[in-house]
């Protein structure tokens, strides 16, 4: 994992790659799972690389030197400075202020302001604000009766209106319904049954009968603990915390 990693802090896809900020994110949260974070200075390199990285102008994030700026950015990089115990290399309330701006009339996000909703987007948007402590600012209900109506006839979830389901929108939907409370909104036995039905040779596919790439099954299988009411997962993957509990949702 180290030997990925830039001099300018990042982390690449293998070594002498590029750095990027998926990349780096995702080392991070390998580091913080394996409980081998590097020492506060070395911290900081990482954390320099993640904030140079930020819009100082809109708060938003690009993912590498390029440019390329989107709410998976944001989110990527509250996650890993919150791992890293560095959020304030960053501007949080900027960054609050575009997840806002991203918001639609229909009470989801998209990937910039004016972009379609989409389960994804809303996902990280959701996380981002869990993380900097805002989710105060989603109109709560607005936004669950969006993402409740992504579940359709067969039980299974959509990433937005008129798309087939796929079982990976478990995870996206799913777990944003539980950060703000209205999980109990979509029918967790019928998804279940969509999620177990979807399964082919031991590996769980898109919902089509085609098996998926092994991150998609572990976000599928991760859905179904959500919908079985417990919030099981590695909460770094969304508020970039190091304390792993099971959440209760059911009350």
């Amino acid at each position: 994992m180290l030997s990925c990693q830039n001099p300018d802090g990042g982390f690449g896809a293998a070594p002498g790659h590029d750095s990027h900020l998926l990349y780096t994110v995702s080392a991070v949260q390998i580091l913080a799972t394996v409980d081998a974070l590097p020492s506060p200075p070395d911290k900081k390199v990482i954390g320099s690389f993640i904030a140079a990285l930020q819009n100082r102008e809109t708060g938003t994030f690009r993912g590498d030197e390029w440019g390329e700026e989107d709410t998976r950015f944001l989110y990527a990089s509250l996650n890993a400075l919150s791992l890293l115990g560095l959020l304030e290399l960053v501007d949080v309330e900027l960054a609050v202020e575009y997840i806002i701006s991203c918001a639609n009339f229909d009470g989801g996000f998209g990937v910039c302001p004016g972009a379609e909703s989409h389960s994804g987007q809303i996902y990280t948007c959701l996380a981002a604000l869990s993380i900097a402590g805002r989710i105060d600012v989603v109109d709560a209900d607005k936004l669950g009766r969006w993402l409740s109506e992504r579940q359709v006839e067969g039980g299974g979830l959509n990433g937005r209106p008129e798309k087939l389901e796929d079982v990976c929108y478990s995870w996206w939907v799913g777990s944003s319904l539980a950060m703000i409370g209205r999980l109990h909104w979509v029918d967790g036995g019928r998804l279940a049954r969509f999620i177990l039905s979807c399964q082919v040779s031991g590996f769980f596919g898109m919902g089509w009968g085609n098996a998926d790439l092994l991150w998609g099954r572990i976000r599928r299988m991760v859905g179904l603990r959500i919908d079985r009411g417990i919030w099981w997962m590695f909460s770094i993957r969304i508020l970039g915390s190091q304390d792993f509990r099971y959440w209760d949702f059911q009350g």
